[in-house]
């Protein structure tokens, strides 16, 4: 599966829950390098996903920004499926 097939398939799920507010972050010329490829709201809960193939993997840039992502209270992860954002979630993946 491509990745854009699974960010395609993470917003999907997201739309279906209540309280969540989320989008694709676009990068390109007016983008911030290494912002994570989803970012949402839930419950008033700010979490940034690194969508990433079963091989795929992160750059040093991408890893940095998650880093201050933590740093600053957020929650930030690499996920590689719906079911590790369902985890996520549902406080079941850490």
């Amino acid at each position: 599966m491509k990745e854009t097939d699974i960010v395609r398939s993470i917003l999907k799920h997201l739309k279906t829950i209540d309280g969540c507010f989320a989008w694709k972050e676009h990068g390109g010329m007016y983008g911030t390098a290494g912002i994570p490829d989803i970012i949402a709201c839930i419950s008033g809960k700010f979490y940034a996903f690194e969508v990433k193939t079963a091989n795929g993997k992160v750059t040093a840039l991408q890893n940095a920004t998650i880093k201050k992502i933590l740093a600053c209270g957020g929650r930030a992860y690499v996920v590689r499926s719906v079911d590790e954002v369902r985890a996520v979630i549902n406080g079941t993946l850490q």
